[in-house]
């Protein structure tokens, strides 16, 4: 079996790596927070991860419109990024202002080859808080054959006090995997709507709670969530899924015979926040989209309010915490 390829190039002037075998090829900006930019079924060319309609732009492109202020918004292309150690709105934490969804997604990330053999192919990405002495590291490991991508994560305690942390995995799937006749499992038992809407095209009634697939709509009636509507739906919606019976989530499209997988520990990502901007997304920044979000979270709010709630994570001074997610390919009915 031919060994895991690595390879260097650049998309849209940021600087990419690229893991890749005969079943997936994924690559990674790790100047730009070390997205994961692209997740390819390579036997087809269909890259299941979203992409914004205007793209990745280039390296010190000024901000657009409507992200105010907002790192994260300012240069969003879609793909994967992972938030830490907040998510969701901006916070004041031990004193440091923490932006919208965390401090890492915009930094660059240091990386190295962590294993290059017949058996696997590994390669580490690293960064440490600008505001808080926490270390995030990634080691993302591809074997021959295998359509399954393993990212093993460390967080390290770089300070003299305990730390709190929350976390989470801003995941995000587009078309064609992402389109009518596709269909979201999960291992999650509860919906949570937000309190209050973002924009007059949600369809979902806000502050609800209801037991999965289902949610009440503004209009009445409820609507089954675990069937994915074309962009003609019109709609754009945020939902939290919670009281997990495992960690796991995936979304099956079996007219494209395509899917994806995503596994992780549910000790550690209690929460799936669900994106879902199925073409109603009108307010900038953005305007356009047409996804859906498959997001493992610590909690469902930002650092404060889980430090409030008991919510967050802690790691000791000099200690670490490790966990380990799983993304996949998968081809049903084949």
């Amino acid at each position: 079996m031919t060994p895991s390829r690595l390879t260097e190039g650049e998309v849209g002037g940021w600087p990419a790596v690229t893991l890749a075998n005969e079943r997936v090829a994924v690559t990674i900006l790790p100047s730009k927070g070390a997205d994961i930019y692209s997740f390819v079924d390579v036997p087809t060319g269909t890259d299941v991860l979203f992409k914004t309609p205007w793209g990745l732009q280039p390296p010190g492109a000024p901000p657009r419109e409507g992200s105010d202020g907002a790192p994260f918004l300012e240069n969003y292309e879609g793909g994967w990024q992972e938030l830490f150690p907040s998510a969701n709105d901006p916070c004041l934490h031990r004193g440091r202002a923490l932006p919208f969804h965390g401090e890492v997604a915009t930094e660059a990330w240091e990386w190295e080859v962590a294993e290059r053999s017949e058996a696997a192919l590994a390669v580490r990405f690293a960064v440490e808080c600008p505001r808080s002495p926490l270390r995030l590291e990634r080691v993302m490991r591809l074997r021959p054959g295998s359509a399954a991508l393993e990212l093993a994560e460390t967080v390290t305690n770089l300070g003299d006090e305990r730390e709190q942390f929350v976390w989470g995995h801003h995941c995000v799937l587009g078309a064609p995997l992402i389109g009518a006749g596709a269909r979201l499992r999960t291992s999650a038992r509860t919906v949570l709507t937000i309190p209050e809407m973002w924009e007059e095209t949600a369809r979902l009634r806000p502050g609800s709670r209801s037991s999965w697939p289902h949610a009440p709509l503004r209009a009445g009636g409820e609507a089954d969530l675990s069937i994915v509507p074309g962009p003609e739906q019109g709609s754009h919606d945020d939902v939290y899924l919670c009281d997990l019976d495992a960690g796991w989530a995936e979304v099956v499209n079996e007219p494209l015979g395509l899917g994806f997988r995503l596994d992780w520990d549910p000790a550690v990502f209690r929460w799936i926040v669900s994106w879902q901007p199925y073409g109603g997304a009108e307010a900038m920044p953005l305007r356009g989209c047409y996804g859906l979000g498959v997001e493992p979270w610590v909690s469902q709010g930002n650092l404060e309010q889980a430090v409030a709630s008991g919510a967050a994570l802690e790691v000791a001074p000099g200690e670490h915490m490790r966990t380990t997610l799983v993304a996949a390919i998968q081809r049903p009915g084949r």
